[in-house]
């Protein structure tokens, strides 16, 4: 399913979600034909993301609505400014209002968080990736973001890419083992998938360099240290891609960078962003 066809859904899902059988405090007060503008104000400094998302929730309600942007994803916000303007029925800014915020604040905190993380490895080969660590049924728009903010996506779900971790490993016998019958399983069912292992040790990567070439594509590096990363680098040469995972934060990134791996991979640029503050306010006809 393509990315404008994923979003749709969500879209969709919230809106029931939150408007249920009706929006009751508009339909109280306000005529359905009546005609609104509104304007997203910024009141936090950042990296702005979701523009794209707000235009086609405005316009998923009310195809005619009018979107004016005054900036893009992943463009620098400062206190005070503008990012859009949508004009079409008070009905529907109403309707949508909420879905806006919730989407683009916190869309904009995590690109927000990533391109700090990236301005942490300019200069160097390596290459920031997200995670699975996101919020159920967001996942599609936390990601974006972390691709508006300059990082770039790991696999999407479950489905998208064989990456065998330590459970699955040990629940199957050992890494030689899992290997084995991970490569075997996507010729048996063309899949095309591509295989990664993790590993927790030297030895661990030793033996995936032993028997892992032709099968595996990428080593992840667990909760290796950025000594141990080198070492671990030094021996894969450029057989395999690599990737160090767990414990990497702002303070300590540019080390594994240092250390020559070729992805790090950071849970933390979505399950710890901060929303950023923004608002949608009535603009006067």
């Amino acid at each position: 399913m393509s990315f404008d066809k994923k979003l749709e859904h969500l879209i969709d899902e919230a809106l029931r979600e939150d408007i249920g059988d009706g929006d009751h405090s508009t339909l109280s007060i306000i005529s359905p034909t009546e005609k609104g503008k509104a304007v997203l104000k910024i009141k936090q400094d950042g990296i702005l993301a979701g523009v794209n998302v707000a235009q086609k929730i405005f316009l998923y309600k009310d195809t005619a609505a009018i979107f004016t942007r005054f900036k893009n994803d992943g463009d620098e916000m400062k206190f005070g400014e503008k990012a859009f303007e949508v004009s079409t029925t008070v009905h529907k800014i109403l309707q949508c209002e909420r879905l806006v915020l919730n989407c683009m604040q916190r869309m904009s905190g995590i690109a927000t968080l990533t391109k700090q993380y990236t301005n942490k490895l300019k200069g160097y080969k390596t290459k920031l990736l997200d995670t699975r660590k996101t919020t159920p049924n967001f996942r599609l728009l936390e990601k974006e973001a972390v691709r508006i903010g300059g990082g770039v996506n790991h696999r999407f779900g479950l489905y998208d890419m064989i990456m065998l971790k330590d459970n699955h490993i040990d629940y199957c016998g050992g890494i030689e083992k899992a290997i084995n019958k991970a490569a075997a399983y996507v010729e048996t069912e063309k899949l095309g998938l591509k295989i990664e292992v993790e590993t927790r040790s030297i030895d661990d990567v030793k033996r995936v360099i032993a028997m892992g070439r032709g099968k595996v594509f990428r080593i992840m590096l667990d909760n290796f240290t950025p000594e141990q990363v080198k070492q671990a680098t030094a021996l894969i040469k450029e057989d395999f891609e690599t990737e160090a995972s767990g414990g990497i934060n702002l303070e300590n990134i540019e080390a594994y960078a240092k250390a020559g791996v070729d992805f790090v991979s950071v849970g933390a640029l979505i399950h710890q962003a901060t929303s950023l503050d923004l608002s949608l306010k009535a603009v006067p006809l």
